[in-house]
């Protein structure tokens, strides 16, 4: 720590409440909006937009416990020690705003310290093992009210940590803003998705509509007239399933990799967490060794995620997952994209009674229904999701990189190893 900074505990800077106020609503009592545990979990600061609970309150409780710009609550209780002492700012003055259950209120004394400075401070490595270290319980974790009271915050002079502060919150800003920018980029992609694998794109490259195309129907609903309805089976040239018998048997420290369902994803295969079997092991069970643009579903879990494989894994085998070999009228990414999207999942839970745990079964993927256009307009429609995926897997990197930017500044600043210029 900077050796012109002190450090102070909590209780000499702030006053420390923690809360009692239930989900419950009473007559009896006074209607209030109800601060809970994932509205603070969930964000760095405690704002207008979020839709708060409804619940009532006794005068007493909103006296001690009604929440204003500047307080800081934190996460009491969790059923992890690691999920304890998260905090978020209140930014903004919010009638009626009580903190609730499971929460401790953080009122900064006197404005002896900026809050934004003190939440980044409680939510820095040496603090947060420390909260870890003190929480009392073994299956529900805990935080005495005397162990957040004994946190020691160390303490830049009050000009410096307003600009530290500012510094930060101008990265959250950021973080936030490319997180909107994404999922409104997912919601883009998911509209594109329902309305490609349903209207379809014409030869001039329009998306079709009932009032210019003709269209008929089919048991996926309306489908232009030039798409053609077949069960997976009849436009596939194997549908088969991965190693189930006792696959641990075949593992080896390195090798022939094979995946499992922790391996797919919809985006893609993911190399993590890979096991792999020998050479010998995977000639012998050949049956259920891959080729590049074979399509590999996931049976249990999350039942139907799919991906196509990638020349790095051609000659891989997997373990108890499905393989589709689509025939030369199915391009490999335009199966694994209708698995994926809404129409083709829609199909599997109704498959399983609507229950996402059951395993997704070779005679399930055999049946599943699926449209078919030509092969050029396949291609098409792949293109313009793929764009769109790649948008959104832009501004994903954007986010993890200010992710890391960000940790790197908390780092430095809120222990005073970074210069800041003076405001």
């Amino acid at each position: 720590m900077n050796t012109n900074w002190t450090t102070c505990k909590l209780r000499d800077i702030a006053d420390v409440r923690v809360s009692n106020v239930d989900k419950k609503t009473s007559d009896a009592e006074t209607p209030v909006k109800l601060c809970n545990y994932m509205d603070v979990y969930a964000n760095d600061y405690v704002t207008q937009s979020i839709d708060f609970m409804a619940a009532s309150a006794s005068k007493s409780e909103i006296e001690r416990f009604r929440l204003q710009a500047g307080d800081v609550i934190i996460t009491k209780d969790s059923e992890t020690p690691d999920d304890i002492g998260v905090p978020a700012v209140v930014s903004d003055s919010i009638d009626g705003l009580v903190c609730g259950y499971h929460l401790a209120l953080i009122r900064p004394r006197n404005n002896a310290i900026d809050p934004i400075y003190l939440a980044k401070q409680l939510s820095s490595a040496p603090i947060a093992r420390y909260f870890s270290l003190n929480a009392s319980g073994s299956t529900r974790f805990g935080l005495p009210i005397s162990v957040i009271e004994d946190a020691r915050i160390p303490l830049a002079s009050k000009p410096l940590q307003t600009k530290i502060a500012n510094i930060l919150f101008a990265v959250d800003q950021a973080i936030e803003q490319t997180e909107d920018l994404i999922a409104k980029q997912q919601r883009i992609k998911t509209g594109l998705m329902q309305d490609l694998l349903s209207r379809g794109i014409d030869e001039h490259g329009n998306l079709r509509s009932e009032q210019t195309h003709q269209f008929k129907d089919s048991p996926l609903g309306r489908i232009p007239v030039g798409w053609a309805v077949y069960p997976c089976t009849e436009v596939t040239e194997l549908v088969t399933v991965g190693i189930v018998i006792r696959p641990a048997q075949y593992y080896v420290a390195s090798g022939i990799p094979a995946l499992r369902s922790a391996n797919i994803c919809e985006g893609g295969i993911n190399k993590m967490d890979l096991v792999f079997i020998s050479s010998r092991s995977n000639d012998q069970l050949a049956k259920s060794q891959l080729r590049s643009g074979d399509v590999v579903t996931v049976r249990t879990g999350y039942p139907g995620t799919s991906a196509v494989v990638s020349p790095e894994f051609s000659g891989a085998n997997c373990i108890d997952v499905l393989i589709s070999r689509p025939s030369e009228r199915l391009r490999s990414e335009f199966l694994a994209t209708w698995i994926n999207s809404p129409f083709g999942k829609n199909q599997v839970l109704r498959k399983q009674g609507g229950l996402a745990q059951q395993h997704f079964n070779v005679g399930e993927l055999r049946d599943l229904i699926i449209p078919l256009p030509s092969l050029e307009e396949q291609d098409a429609i792949i293109s313009v999701l793929s764009a769109s995926e790649a948008r959104v897997s832009e501004e994903s990197k954007l986010a993890r990189k200010c992710h890391t930017i960000k940790r790197g500044l908390m780092q430095d600043l809120l222990a005073g190893k970074r210069r800041v210029a003076k405001p």
